[in-house]
């Protein structure tokens, strides 16, 4: 019998906070939220119907907001109708705090804004873009760590727009590392770059849905991620040593 769309499945959650209003997960890169075309099982929905039986009389399973699927990182899922109103309600006022950290192509040297409306892509349908005619979309980009070639950045999100953040960057010139949609297809000798966007969800926080209290989360990244972060650090100082810091930019 084929699987159902709200079937149970025993799929591991790295359970980061949770109580009888919500619950805070760290979710692996390839695992995608709801089901749909080509992923009827195996996802985050079918994991926390497992989880949490309770969460099938939920509409989305309590899920309020999602990441995709390659995207790793902190999501939070309502246990409650009275949580699921709250935390709807907090991120349509822009009150939710989502923070992620990004690995992008070239030197990005002072924070910015990056405030621009996306919609579908007016010729690749399953593609996202700045486009004069979609919604109003706003990125704030923070310079964390120069690698010459790359730079690990904290995006800061106004908004929650479909590929949100990998769109504006690709939209500034600085699509992320290992993109397989929007960023440029480049490689680096003797560095292994993940096929999926080097892209976490790393900060998140909200209100309290039950009690109004500030609640906050952090996760660190995957091993991918930072297995790739530290290798463009180590390549960064190898060639700053080579040059004794009196040489070129390294711009490659």
């Amino acid at each position: 019998m084929a699987a159902t769309f709200d079937a149970p499945e025993a799929i591991a959650l790295a359970v980061v906070h949770e109580d009888a209003a919500l619950l805070v997960i760290d979710k692996p890169a390839g695992l995608v939220v709801h089901p749909g075309s080509g992923h009827r099982e195996g996802t985050l929905l079918n994991a926390l119907l497992h989880h949490a039986p309770a969460l099938a009389n939920l509409e989305r399973a309590g899920i309020v907001h999602r990441l995709d699927k390659d995207t790793s990182g902190l999501m939070v899922v309502a246990k409650t109708p009275e949580a699921q109103t709250s935390l709807t309600r907090q991120i349509a006022a822009r009150t939710v705090r989502r923070q992620y950290l990004a690995l992008a192509w070239g030197r990005i040297e002072q924070p910015l804004t990056v405030d621009a409306p996306i919609g579908r892509h007016p010729t690749e349908r399953t593609s996202m873009a700045v486009v004069a005619s979609g919604r109003a979309a706003r990125t704030h980009v923070e310079p964390l760590a120069d690698y010459g070639v790359a730079t690990l950045v904290q995006c800061t999100l106004d908004t929650g727009r479909t590929h949100q953040i990998r769109v504006h960057m690709t939209a500034i010139r600085h699509p992320l590392l290992g993109d397989p949609a929007y960023g440029a297809r480049r490689t680096l000798p003797g560095i292994m770059i993940p096929p999926r966007q080097a892209l976490h969800a790393w900060k998140l926080a909200l209100a309290h849905p039950a009690t109004g209290r500030e609640m906050r989360w952090r996760a660190d990244p995957p091993a991918d991620f930072a297995q790739l972060r530290d290798a463009l650090a180590a390549r960064a100082a190898a060639l700053s040593a080579e040059r004794g810091d009196d040489g070129e930019d390294d711009d490659a």
